[in-house]
């Protein structure tokens, strides 16, 4: 496709010259700040300044650029920059983006996200121009998969890809593999079938971290011999917001010899469990992560949370059981049932909530904040979260209500028991 001809765009060159004027961005010592550039060679009749103070690091988001400008111009000012933020821009010609590249040796970091680029063609001689770019950023471009694969085999050291918000519900194999890409950070797409991510394995085989969060992935559907070939180097996963719904694919995870950090928050299979229940089970059923949501993994909450998991699995059927289960058995053995005082806090409480003349009787989570109960309380109460005080009555205490003023704190913080009462105000006007 053609880009069309954009008459009201501005020149990188024009928003280069003004921002990073003398005037506009005066020279400061320090690391980054305002390096002095001064072209021995400028063209006859050059509309720059005479110097820029341009650190190594240009930040020209969102000034309308739709065009390079001279590149004699851009080659004298930018030989030391190596990191370029051209986001929100007018960019829709990936000729007049390679002009700008083309003339900036040393750089390292491009980003191009949301500057409107769907259906434009990258031709490899064009691409060329990108050949020294190690980490490029394409979110919210609606880039086609064909100009990613053109990118991928013309940059021979790329190391991080962001591919976020671009509509891809599909990708296709590539014949030329990129073996320097190490991350691949690709969320808020729609690729749900697990028949398109097993493509990335081959197309990146050094592939470290991949991000996929709100991508919907149904399913893991290769089995061990394959997921170890597929991505033999994967240290950390992200699937947040995925459709994952058995524990099967949970247990697929270990099949990725070098997988340590995993991140699984927001996915079907976990939504009827507590939050502590969800983390000792997911624990337990991946030995070799130590990074879990970002928290680390200790070895007294692995062993705690392995030994959870035989308990939580003692009354299933035979058939039902885990192939995990049987392999912590013979680690732990069959553990009897934890004694019957239960020192674990409680995470249910059946209370009565008071609002003027309305009573309730309602089931809070006792492991959510009062912010969180605040917002369960706005369909019971009719009042919004802003509008409402609540106080907590112990029954079993002679002191009166205690406020709960601080909507981070824990509701099992309170030692909330069975027939407790919660005491909704609304606030003054």
């Amino acid at each position: 496709m053609e880009p069309p001809e954009d008459k009201d765009g501005r020149t990188f060159v024009e928003v280069m010259s003004e921002k990073y004027s003398p005037e506009n961005f005066p020279y400061r010592r320090g690391p980054g700040m305002g390096v002095v550039v001064v072209p021995t060679a400028g063209p006859q009749g050059s509309p720059m300044k005479d110097r820029l103070n341009l650190p190594s690091m240009l930040v020209l988001n969102s000034c309308g650029i739709s065009r390079a400008g001279d590149q004699a111009e851009i080659a004298a000012f930018c030989a030391h920059v190596m990191e370029l933020d051209l986001s929100h821009n007018k960019l829709q010609d990936w000729n007049e983006i390679s002009k700008i590249v083309a003339n900036i040796p040393n750089l390292e970091f491009l980003n191009l996200s949301s500057n409107p680029l769907a259906g434009m063609i990258l031709e490899p001689q064009c691409a060329a121009a990108f050949s020294r770019v190690r980490r490029l950023v394409l979110n919210n471009t609606q880039v086609s998969w064909d100009t990613v694969l053109v990118l991928t085999r013309e940059i021979p050291e790329l190391e991080e890809l962001f591919l976020c918000l671009n509509e891809y519900s599909s990708v296709s194999a590539s014949s030329v593999a990129c073996p320097t890409l190490r991350l691949l950070h690709i969320t808020d797409n729609s690729l749900q079938d697990w028949a398109e991510v097993r493509k990335f394995g081959p197309m990146f085989p050094s592939l470290d971290t991949l991000v996929m969060a709100n991508n919907n992935l149904a399913s893991i559907q290769d089995n061990k011999d394959i997921l170890q070939r597929l991505f033999p180097n994967l240290r950390s996963i992200n699937l947040h917001n995925s459709g994952l719904n058995r524990w099967e694919d949970i247990e697929k995870l270990t099949f990725f010899p070098k997988l340590e950090e995993v991140r699984l928050q927001g996915i079907p299979l976990l939504q009827a469990y507590t939050n502590a229940e969800r983390r000792s089970l997911i624990i337990a059923q991946l030995p070799s992560i130590s990074l879990l949501n970002g928290s680390v993994v200790t070895d007294s909450e692995r062993e705690d949370a392995e030994r959870f998991f035989i308990r939580y699995y003692l009354d299933q059927p035979k058939e039902e059981l885990p192939y995990r289960y049987h392999s912590l058995v013979t680690k732990y053995g069959k553990l009897e049932p934890l004694a019957d005082i239960d020192l674990r806090p409680r995470c249910h409480a059946q209370v009565e909530v008071h609002c003027e003349e309305k009573v309730e009787q309602l089931s809070i989570r006792l492991d959510q904040t009062v912010a969180e109960l605040k917002k369960q309380l706005t369909t019971v109460v009719q009042l919004s979260i802003n509008s409402m005080r609540l106080y907590y009555i112990d029954k079993d205490s002679a002191f009166g209500p205690e406020e709960m003023k601080y909507n981070t704190r824990a509701l099992h913080s309170y030692s909330i028991q069975d027939g407790d009462e919660i005491l909704v105000v609304p606030k003054s006007k």
